[in-house]
């Protein structure tokens, strides 16, 4: 009798660290997902298990196989897919970039907030302090014992993957006009704000703001202003709102509007991101 081949099974469990005042952390199984373009706070910092992925970061397209580490900065649009017909297992943190800053404080040269080039890197020992990382997140309450290996992965990472942020700073500081944007959809993602009134703050024809805006972060303002309300929603619900409410207060249509963009960015559903803050 032919053996029967064991079903795949998509899974992610998503948990919060302590650590540097709330340490996002998830481990994936994925086969179907497919994360839509999109960008988080913090840095992505991930260990592919299995398998291997495919993603978008930095204008191009990347492969990371197995053992190989994906770096994501801050505020960087990025997609993600499996790269083989199996799917792909991966463990992944997300710094922040104030939560760096306080892993590096007083050392010098690496003080600074990272920029990481390179969107794979293949570096066994870092791999292995970052699987030492989640393995003692996930097993163990040593508090003393889980910093100091979070700020040692974080410090070595940095040491070896990292350059100076000043020149990816310099870039951004040339188009004042689209920060003053971007700025506005960061503070206020909930507003029902046109494509006129934002052009006007710019200073910008609507056409030109557009081509303006996704050449300088990746996305056009309308798919810009999704991301700022999930991160929104994102804080209201660490604050106690339903679901429900928290949709409503970030400027989503519907509930289930507001689920689809938050499974395509987090990959994982607002009710599991809601039973991990308890």
């Amino acid at each position: 009798m032919p053996k029967r081949t064991k079903k795949f099974k998509e899974d992610a469990s998503f948990t919060i660290a302590a650590e540097l005042g709330g340490l996002e952390m998830l481990h994936a199984k994925y086969k179907r997902q497919n994360f839509s373009r999109h960008s988080h706070e913090g840095y992505t910092i991930g260990v592919i298990e299995k398998g291997a992925q495919s993603f978008y970061r930095s204008g191009g397209n990347h492969l990371a196989p197995k053992d190989h580490i994906i770096l994501v900065n801050a505020d960087e649009v990025h997609t993600g897919h499996s790269a083989t017909e199996g799917g792909w297992e991966y463990k992944a943190i997300y710094p922040l970039p104030e939560q760096f800053s306080a892993v590096t404080q007083g050392i010098g040269a690496h003080s600074s907030v990272p920029y990481f080039p390179e969107p794979v890197v293949h570096d066994p020992l870092v791999a292995q302090q970052l699987r030492l990382v989640f393995s003692t997140l996930e097993n163990s309450d040593n508090r003393l014992l889980r910093e100091t290996l979070i700020y040692g992965a974080l410090v070595k990472l940095m040491a070896r993957h990292s350059r100076s942020r000043q020149d990816y700073e310099i870039k951004k500081k040339g188009q004042k006009q689209v920060l003053i944007v971007k700025t506005f959809l960061d503070d206020f993602p909930q507003a029902d704000v046109s494509l006129e009134e934002l052009a006007s703050l710019a200073g910008f024809s609507p056409y030109y703001l557009v081509r303006a805006f996704q050449k300088e972060f990746g996305l056009p303002p309308h798919a810009y202003q999704i991301q700022s309300r999930l991160r929104y929603a994102k804080k209201l619900l660490r604050a106690g709102y339903v679901i429900s409410d928290a949709a409503q207060e970030a400027g989503f249509h519907d509930q289930s509007h507001f689920h689809r963009h938050f499974k395509r960015a987090m990959g994982i559903t607002p009710k599991q991101f809601t039973q991990s803050l308890s």
